[in-house]
């Protein structure tokens, strides 16, 4: 697997967790990510959890595509704050 786009890590969440708003910034090179994860569906997860959550949608890339990720996930009320 070579380059990601960050529109194809966002449609790749989107697509796994129904209920997300996703926006993915992409920094020093092709392969360095940034992300911001809200979804009512987080609500009662550890953070641990959420971010399963989000590296399952990713699958493979997660290996591959994708050398670092700062991920950040929140509720709709967390994001609120």
């Amino acid at each position: 697997m070579g380059n990601i786009s960050p529109d194809t890590l966002k449609s790749m969440v989107s697509q796994a967790i129904a209920d997300a708003e996703v926006y993915v910034h992409c920094y020093s090179g092709d392969d360095h990510f940034e992300m911001k994860v809200i979804a009512a569906s987080f609500a009662g997860k550890s953070r641990v959890n959420r971010h399963k959550m989000v590296y399952a949608a990713l699958g493979e890339h997660m290996r591959a595509a994708i050398h670092a990720l700062a991920l950040k996930t929140l509720t709709p009320e967390e994001a609120e704050t």
